[in-house]
């Protein structure tokens, strides 16, 4: 259900704007995604799960609210990760 720290990791180097960055909002919105469709195959075969859908929720709101705050900071920067990561459509 959770990522492993070498995924963790990669995800980290592969969205951070400069070495060591792990609190920029890129870096936080690919590990929120990536719990996030971890958590959405769980639930294709434990749809009682309601605890874990409760958690589920949060990181949803709390992904949403970091993509609102870099969509008003920065509007080039917020396209560049939603066309990275495949969240519109």
């Amino acid at each position: 259900m959770s990522i492993t720290p070498k995924r963790k990791a990669a995800l980290v180097a592969e969205h951070a704007r400069k070495p060591g960055d792990t609190g920029s909002p890129e870096v936080q919105v690919a590990i929120l995604t990536e719990r996030i469709v971890n958590l959405t195959e769980h639930f294709k075969t434990n749809h009682k799960d309601n605890h874990s859908r409760r958690g589920l929720l949060s990181m949803v709101t709390q992904r949403r609210r970091l993509l609102d705050y870099l969509k008003k900071k920065d509007e080039g920067r917020y396209q560049d990760l939603i066309k990275k990561l495949g969240l519109r459509r």
